[in-house]
C-alpha cells in the first residue's frame, strides 16, 4: 500500500471516529417536551439479574430531592429538574453542554417489576434496583 493510501485511510478512519463521537454526544442528552416546556431525557443503562432489574441513569449535578420515580406495570418513569449550580449563577457562559431544566425518562421494562427495592446516587448516576415479581424471577 502506498504512503498516500495509508494517509487517506487513516484520515478517513479518524473522521469516522469523530463523527461517531459527535453522534454519541448528541444522543447522550435528548431534548424533548416535558409538561409543555422543552426538557431533556437522560441516558440509561438497564441490567437484568435473576431477581431484579438495575437501572443506571446519568444525572450529573441533580439533587436527590429533585427526582421523582414512578413504576406503573412495566413502565418506569423518572422525572425531575437539574438546576444551574449556585456557584455559576451570574457568570458568563462560554460553553454549556450539560442540559439544565426539567427532564423525563420513560421506558418499558422487559417484564413487570414488583417494586422499587432501592434507590441512590453513585458517581453522578441514579441507581435504581427494581425487584422482579415472584413469577418473573422464576422464569
Amino acid at each position: 500500500m502506498a504512503f498516500g493510501d495509508i494517509e487517506r485511510w487513516m484520515w478517513a478512519d479518524a473522521c469516522d471516529l469523530l463523527a461517531r463521537a459527535e453522534r454519541l454526544h448528541r444522543q447522550f442528552f435528548t431534548p424533548l417536551a416535558v409538561e409543555g416546556a422543552i426538557g431533556w431525557s437522560p441516558p440509561v443503562d438497564l441490567y437484568e439479574t435473576e431477581n431484579e432489574f438495575i437501572a443506571l441513569i446519568a444525572l450529573p449535578g441533580v439533587a436527590p430531592g429533585d427526582v421523582e420515580i414512578r413504576l406503573l406495570g412495566r413502565t418506569l418513569e423518572v422525572r425531575g429538574h437539574r438546576r444551574l449550580p449556585a456557584l455559576v449563577r451570574g457568570a458568563a457562559i462560554h460553553r454549556l453542554e450539560i442540559p439544565q431544566g426539567r427532564f423525563l425518562l420513560r421506558f418499558t421494562l422487559p417484564e413487570a417489576a414488583a417494586a422499587l427495592a432501592a434507590r441512590g446516587f453513585e458517581d453522578g448516576c441514579l441507581l435504581l434496583r427494581l425487584a422482579k415479581s415472584a413469577q418473573g424471577a422464576k422464569r
